[in-house]
């Protein structure tokens, strides 16, 4: 079933973690699995921000010696990142196994990250200017409260709670998705993608990377692909709806954009709330009211319909 959040507000930051944990909250009952966000902060001009994890599920099961595997791990990131010339600024640790660095460098980026995701286990889950992309198993509080994101301010975000149904219960398979080579690109995904394979292929051959076999990944590599070959984020979400077979409904965030569109038949739900400042959508009123408790008229958007707003 699972469920998705959008929010953006026009003009100013606002405290976009806490906005989206209540958003998200009020649809944990659409997917229990796991929960994501993507959070657009002020980019810092020169710094990149890498999110990324160094084990799942089944690593952590390995007992005492997934530690030291861990540690092994962040040891090689640390050294492929010196030998890109990225300099680390900062790095926090959520968890053991999801990190966060703040880097600066003017090398490859694009090659730094796919020499870092050769390593087994590890996955660059965001890598950008602005966008911090954070997925774990549990409940939105659980997640916000685990990666402190209730203080988090930002002008966007874009959430997703995940009910397994063709693919792991694990972080990988969760949402937001991320995808090279733009930096600051993000989707959530509410649906089912009948030609997936067919689609992901193509994108193969194009020379993209998948982390998952959900279909939702392609997505976000679709989207980034055609950003990066200079289609706007409207033309983008416009030809997905002609390219892309299935039913469904999804969000994209760009570093000062947020995107929706709809399949031809309409048939994944999304609730939508616009006023001078604010934007903001879920796959159900509860989730904007959670927000915005006040009187508010929302709209449901129609069958192939996009949408883009500006931060």
């Amino acid at each position: 079933m699972c469920g998705i959040a959008g929010l953006i507000h026009k003009g100013k930051s606002s405290a976009v973690g806490s906005e989206m944990t209540a958003m998200l909250q009020a649809l944990k009952h659409r997917g229990p699995d796991s929960t994501g966000y993507a959070v657009y902060g002020t980019p810092t001009e020169g710094d990149f921000i890498m999110r990324l994890k160094v084990a799942e599920a089944e690593d952590r099961a390995k007992g005492r010696g997934v530690h030291q595997l861990i540690r092994d791990r962040i040891a090689v990131v640390e050294e492929i990142l010196k030998e890109h010339g990225a300099q680390v600024k900062s790095k926090d640790a959520a968890t053991e196994y999801a990190l966060r660095y703040v880097l600066s460098m003017t090398g490859d980026v694009a090659a730094m990250a796919e020499h870092i995701e050769e390593n087994e286990g590890v996955e660059i889950l965001s890598f950008g200017n602005g966008l911090e992309l954070i997925k774990d198993l549990g409940d939105a509080t659980v997640v916000s409260e685990q990666y402190g994101l209730t203080g988090f301010q930002g002008t966007h975000a874009i959430g997703h709670t995940r009910m397994a149904t063709e693919s792991d219960v694990d972080i990988k398979s969760a949402h937001p998705y991320w995808a090279f080579p733009y930096n600051d690109v993000s989707v959530v995904h509410n649906g089912q993608i009948t030609n997936y394979w067919i689609m992901r292929r193509e994108m193969e051959r194009k020379g993209h990377r998948f982390m998952s076999n959900c279909d939702s990944e392609l997505l976000a590599v679709y989207t980034a692909h055609n950003l990066a070959n200079g289609v706007s984020l409207e033309d983008s979400l416009r030809n997905s709806i002609q390219e892309i077979d299935g039913v469904f409904t999804y969000l994209v965030a760009t570093k000062d954009q947020l995107g929706l569109a709809k399949d031809t038949m309409a048939a994944k739900p999304l609730v939508l709330y616009e006023s001078d400042d604010l934007i903001a959508m879920a796959s159900e009123e509860v989730a904007i009211r959670a927000i915005l408790p006040e009187e508010i008229d929302t709209t449901d958007p129609y069958d192939e319909e996009v949408r883009v707003w500006q931060a």
